[in-house]
């Protein structure tokens, strides 16, 4: 699959979703200090989907209509930061065509993946 990740990200999920042979396009190496609304128009025109552990991407995919190939927002304590690349690398494994043109949250030990607009 295709993914761009955020500059919000940990790096954690560029490096297991590369390793496990996905596509990942990291902002912080193509277009450090971009802003929300020119990274979502990126991953859209690249249709991949995009990756991010910031909320505002919400304001943009459901108040503003932003187009999307899909956006997966973590939502992930401190204290749980352990499992993230293995919790990440198992929901597109399981999961992965859910995703394509939706809007996942990602929290511990909870999924919920919904259409967006």
């Amino acid at each position: 699959m295709r993914f761009l990740s955020d500059e919000s990200c940990d790096f954690t999920f560029v490096r297991v979703l590369r390793a496990a042979g996905h596509d990942v396009l990291a902002v912080a190496e193509s277009a450090p200090g971009a802003p929300d609304d020119k990274v979502i128009a990126l991953a859209h025109s690249q249709r991949r989907i995009l990756i991010t552990e910031d909320k505002d991407f919400g304001q943009l995919v459901f108040a503003a209509a932003a187009s999307t190939s899909g956006v997966i927002y973590v939502r992930y304590p401190m204290r749980y930061r352990s499992t993230l690349g293995a919790d990440l690398l198992r929901l597109v494994e399981e999961r992965g065509e859910a995703l394509t043109g939706a809007f996942a949250v990602v929290e511990p030990g909870r999924i919920r993946i919904g259409r967006t607009p």
